[in-house]
């Protein structure tokens, strides 16, 4: 979705793409150019032709669809924030040989509640009561 064709490297986002991003992602229909620059010169100013280069590049590198919308072209995420974060997830994960200890320390920091909603998602019946050891990783892996 957000990978270049062919290629397994997710497009990492300028600080300008990712306010653009945020800015469709914030809406829930295609914008055209004008729009996302009214929006984006609430906290900084931009000229149409920057707003109008970031939206292209973004299309570009796969992260948005356009269409022509009479003379202009609207633009729309290809996929959600959320989507997009789990394949920058996936990407750091890719580069490591052990896949579950890198999983598992990032488990080990995520908040109690967070860490709750994420045993729900993965096992809405509760833990494994197989686990049994007592180490701080153990530990994290029983609670999952």
């Amino acid at each position: 979705m957000f990978v270049e064709k062919g290629a397994a490297i997710v497009s990492h986002l300028g600080q300008l793409e990712a306010a653009v991003m945020e800015c469709l992602w914030a809406h829930d229909e295609a914008m055209p150019v004008r729009e996302v620059l009214t929006e984006l010169n609430g906290s900084r100013e931009l000229a149409y032709t920057t707003v109008m280069t970031v939206l292209d590049n973004l299309h570009r590198k796969g992260m948005v669809a356009r269409s022509k919308a009479g003379r202009a072209w609207v633009y729309i995420p290809v996929g959600s924030r959320s989507s997009y974060t789990a394949e920058l997830m996936e990407e750091a994960l890719a580069g490591n040989p052990d896949r579950g200890a890198a999983l598992l320390h990032f488990v080990e920091k995520l908040p109690a509640d967070e860490l709750m909603q994420l045993r729900q998602l993965l096992d809405p019946t509760g833990p494994d009561p197989s686990v049994t050891s007592k180490s701080p990783a153990s530990e994290t892996a029983r609670q999952l």
